[in-house]
């Protein structure tokens, strides 16, 4: 396993393995048995960055989520699992009723919100701290600075480790950055955004946000990864839920004329090193520029261990260059 550093204050910052595992089905779709298999794996390669949230997996039983933690509480009692093992959570887009979602009735980012569903987090996980923990998605009704405060508060009280944000707009996680340190208060540092070698559309509608872009790490997002080294973006939906071997679960937001050339620049480079697509689009991403950690859900140990083998596997440049260049 390789790893890298996440965050950067001495008294926070965590070595986290370059590839993430998540826990999204866990303890839901995925039953106990072949969950627990997967992450006693995870951890046997030296993985210990595990992704989770409070709304998981709400969808999956028409109620408000909490299946995943929960297993992963059971997990870590059940092995005598520590602080070795980082586990990043989120909170923000639980529904607060059974049978509502996360676009019409979520718990939002309020103080009280930020501290209750934090403490209930911590409780399903088993843990005295968070090591990492995102505001899942935007809550226009609350001022900014009330979130910032209400998250550094739980830093401050040390029931919090690292904190994060997911599938915002870049200006507001700006902005968020900027009231945190005019107030001398710690920031977000951990961007959790959906990002690929497959780039969507952004002028209409994806899977999970109406308006096409929060969910996905576009130019801004990482022009501003570049101009702020100390961030670091951790990929959700990588591998796009199979879509690389199964053309038919492409979304319909990725059909466009540039898809077809990068998919081709993608079997080529798989066939020069003898690894699967799959393999190369994580490749990519662990090695590229920009501090990208994928995070990465399965469902079994045989795809673990295939998502496994790209850690290991180096492009050369000239295959990078012909990656980056197709369109």
């Amino acid at each position: 396993m390789k790893y890298r550093t996440i965050g950067t204050a001495p008294d926070h910052r965590r070595e986290v393995s370059v590839l993430a595992l998540g826990a999204m089905l866990f303890g839901s779709r995925t039953d106990e048995e072949t969950s627990f298999a997967v992450l006693d794996r995870y951890v046997e390669a030296g993985g210990n960055f595990i992704d989770t949230s409070d709304n998981y997996a709400f969808w999956e039983d028409g109620g408000q989520g909490g299946q995943s933690e929960e297993l992963l509480g059971r997990w870590r009692r059940s092995r005598g699992i520590g602080d070795e093992i980082v586990i990043a959570t989120k909170l923000g887009a639980r529904p607060l009723a059974p049978g509502t979602g996360y676009v019409d009735n979520p718990e939002g980012l309020s103080a009280k919100v930020i501290r209750e569903s934090a403490e209930r987090s911590r409780e399903r996980l088993g843990v005295a701290k968070l090591d990492l923990l995102y505001a899942h998605i935007e809550d226009h009704r609350v001022p900014l600075k009330e979130t910032v405060e209400g998250f550094a508060e739980l830093v401050a009280e040390g029931t919090v480790g690292l904190l994060g944000v997911s599938n915002h707009a870049v200006w507001r996680v700006e902005r968020a950055r900027a009231i945190a340190a005019a107030d001398g208060l710690p920031g977000y540092e951990v961007l959790q955004y959906a990002h690929s070698h497959l780039r969507p559309r952004t002028d209409m509608p994806g899977d999970l946000f109406p308006d096409g872009s929060l969910g996905h790490a576009g130019p801004d997002l990482l022009g501003y990864l570049r101009a702020e080294p100390g961030l670091t973006l951790v990929a959700y939906s990588p591998l796009l839920k199979g879509a690389y071997v199964r053309p038919d679960r492409l979304p319909s937001d990725y059909d466009h004329p540039g898809t077809p050339a990068r998919l081709a620049a993608l079997r080529e480079v798989a066939g020069e090193t003898g690894a699967t697509v799959n393999q190369v689009v994580l490749a990519w991403q662990i090695g590229g520029e920009l501090p990208v950690v994928p995070l990465v859900g399965m469902s079994s140990v045989a795809q673990l261990e295939e998502n496994l083998a790209a850690v290991d596997l180096e492009l050369t440049q000239e295959q990078r260059a012909r990656l980056d260049g197709a369109h």
